[in-house]
């Protein structure tokens, strides 16, 4: 079983991952695009994009989306972060991951365009990659997870 971090700890992925085989993924699968696209039933359901997959086809559906991964296959490649923040902004409240690669410095930045989740390729450095979500006290941005940036939160 794959682990990865959520909400601040490291626990056991209970979702399976994607099977695109599969015609009809069972309720605990992760959904490629297009066979969540044919689910008849779209409640609790998980769906993984992958980049070029722009995340408006979803958003007539965010609240029924239990789980929505967006994937890294390469850590350069950013429009994640901007999917991630668009989906919050359309009002996505369930649980958003960030899968593949993409390195520990990128964390903090992840977190801050709305990724609760984080399941890395590599999950034998999970310990080292959650202590690096605590290296930041204060943002002076603003972003999905504070809104304001310092100097409105100060005055």
């Amino acid at each position: 079983m794959r682990r990865l971090i959520k909400h601040g700890s490291i626990i056991d992925d209970a979702w399976k991952q994607i099977d695109s085989n599969c015609l009809a993924p069972a309720h605990d699968q992760i959904c490629s695009l297009e066979q969540w696209q044919n689910l008849a039933d779209k409640t609790g359901s998980a769906v993984q994009l992958e980049p070029g997959q722009e995340p408006a086809s979803l958003y007539a559906a965010l609240e029924k989306i239990e789980l929505l991964v967006i994937n890294f296959p390469v850590f350069t490649d950013g429009r994640g972060f901007s999917y991630a923040r668009d989906v919050r902004e359309h009002g996505y409240q369930g649980e958003l991951r960030a899968s593949g690669h993409f390195i520990r410095d990128q964390l903090t930045y992840l977190q801050r365009c709305g990724f609760d989740s984080f399941q890395m390729a590599d999950d034998a450095y999970l310990e080292q990659a959650l202590t690096s979500l605590r290296d930041f006290t204060e943002h002076y941005q603003a972003a999905i997870d504070e809104p304001l940036p310092l100097f409105r939160r100060r005055s």
